[in-house]
């Protein structure tokens, strides 16, 4: 019964996307894109990321989800550090040292609240990959639309338990996915990090084509040194990866947005203001 109300779901969503592609003609789909702040914190050693330099030298980083209005209805991507850290005075240290204190200075549930969205209006979503900091809030819409690599859903979790709740409606990908079948949303396959890692291609009108990066790369010298961190699961994968974002890039004139860069975050235009 869970399979047919599954595949009933995949199958109404796809009709409706290919329906508003031929309304809009292909063109101009993708109406705001809001960057949401979905967690703070600090990295206790870098050299976790970037192997054999930065020894012991900490970094800020930001967790970034981002909203998209298209058309067709309300796209999510990422989830962020759960909203639940938001209520934790002193945020939600790391089981190893090295890795990131989180904070949550504002749920994502606000924040949507802010730009008027509630939960249910988030039809369809993505996440980049299954790390905690980046599927914190996906039951916050148990109904949506979940768009995620079959490669990352099979991936064994914790004590081999599932990475989501069974019930929640899902779109196993094998490659990449024009979500709305118009080329304004397109999810790009690029594993190294984890095993279905995947970024996001968003085609906007006024500001032009944007990859956001998930975790295929963490912050820019990395990017510019095609750096691989230590805890990936394949650094030829990963390499690969950053190759193809950089074709996709150079093809589609398009901006690099790195999700845990902090530098680069605090210079872009946060929710409620957004990018067309």
């Amino acid at each position: 019964m869970r399979a047919v109300l599954r595949s009933v779901m995949v199958l109404s969503f796809g009709v409706l996307a290919s329906g508003a592609a031929l309304a809009q003609g292909g063109k101009g789909s993708v109406e705001k894109l809001y960057v949401l702040n979905c967690g703070e914190g600090v990295a206790g050693d870098i050299s976790r990321w970037s192997p054999g330099i930065n020894e012991g030298k900490s970094m800020d980083f930001v967790d970034s989800c981002y909203l998209i209005k298209h058309a067709q209805g309300w796209f999510l991507w990422d989830t962020g550090v759960a909203d639940a850290v938001a209520a934790m005075p002193n945020g939600l240290a790391p089981a190893d040292p090295k890795a990131v204190f989180w904070r949550k200075p504002k749920t994502l549930a606000a924040q949507l609240e802010q730009v008027g969205v509630k939960p249910a209006d988030v039809k369809a979503m993505a996440v980049s990959h299954t790390h905690p900091d980046h599927i914190g809030n996906v039951e916050l819409f148990p109904a949506a639309m979940l768009y995620v690599q079959k490669a990352e859903y099979q991936w064994p979790g914790t004590n081999n338990q599932p990475r989501f709740k069974p019930e929640h409606p899902v779109t196993l990908l094998e490659g990449d996915r024009d979500v709305f079948g118009d080329g304004s949303v397109v999810i790009l396959s690029t594993p190294g990090h984890t095993p279905g890692h995947q970024s996001l291609l968003v085609r906007l009108q006024s500001s032009g084509a944007i990859v956001l990066t998930g975790d295929a790369v963490h912050f820019k010298a990395n990017w510019d040194n095609r750096g691989v961190p230590s805890m990936n699961v394949s650094k030829d994968q990963t390499l690969a990866s950053m190759q193809k974002i950089a074709d996709v890039i150079a093809k589609e004139k398009a901006q690099l947005w790195i999700n845990h860069d902090k530098a680069q975050r605090d210079g872009l235009k946060m929710a409620p203001e957004s990018y067309n």
